[in-house]
């Protein structure tokens, strides 16, 4: 099966763009849900990355008809049991800033040492469509800083610290981002596995 059209399953503009970046060797319009202004936000109703990301696939699929693209992203913090995870995009509460989700982060971590801090970034992206589902999952671990560093990319990138690079995902640039990131890694498996079932 060859696919002409694939859509992205997000309304957040900077993950649209890493994720078109990272598309953008497949043969394949890429398209957003800009195009698609009827659908609005959809609820993440699920327990876990892999659910939030399917319910997002299908639910696009169902309106649009073209195969989709979903990806579901959790910062997990050891100190924290795990969270904000599933909750990382609304953790400070509903319709926040990155800086309100940054800020209750820093919060929670007020006094903790750092080699309490440690955490994980994970990043499940799914593709549904009427013939066929596929999951990948990507992660990075790193260490939250204790103020923001750095002016680039977005979310907590700027309290993400990679000690490998000595470097917070803010203070990268796309590309170096990329070849690392929790994102672009699981972008990159989901690129292979397309090239495999659907080309």
């Amino acid at each position: 099966m060859r696919i002409k059209e694939l859509v992205i399953a997000t309304h957040n503009n900077d993950k649209k763009t890493e994720m078109q970046y990272a598309l953008k060797d497949l043969e394949v319009k890429i398209l957003s849900l800009d195009s698609f202004p009827e659908i609005g936000e959809i609820e993440e109703s699920g327990s876990t990355l892999l659910e939030n990301s399917f319910i997002k696939a299908k639910e696009v699929y169902r309106k649009t008809g073209i195969p989709t693209l979903a990806d579901d992203t959790g910062l997990e913090v050891e100190f924290l049991n795990g969270a904000p995870g599933i909750y990382s995009a609304r953790y400070a509460g509903k319709n926040v800033t990155y800086e309100d989700n940054v800020k209750k982060l820093l919060s929670e971590l007020s006094g903790v040492e750092k080699k309490l801090r440690a955490a994980q970034f994970r990043t499940v992206i799914s593709f549904f469509s009427a013939k066929k589902e596929l999951w990948v999952d990507g992660r990075i671990e790193g260490i939250i800083t204790e103020k923001p560093i750095g002016e680039k990319g977005f979310g907590y990138d700027s309290v993400f610290f990679v000690p490998d690079r000595d470097l917070t995902f803010a203070q990268m640039g796309r590309e170096e981002k990329n070849k690392i990131s929790h994102r672009g890694l699981a972008l990159k498996k989901m690129v292979k596995l397309l090239k495999e079932n659907i080309y």
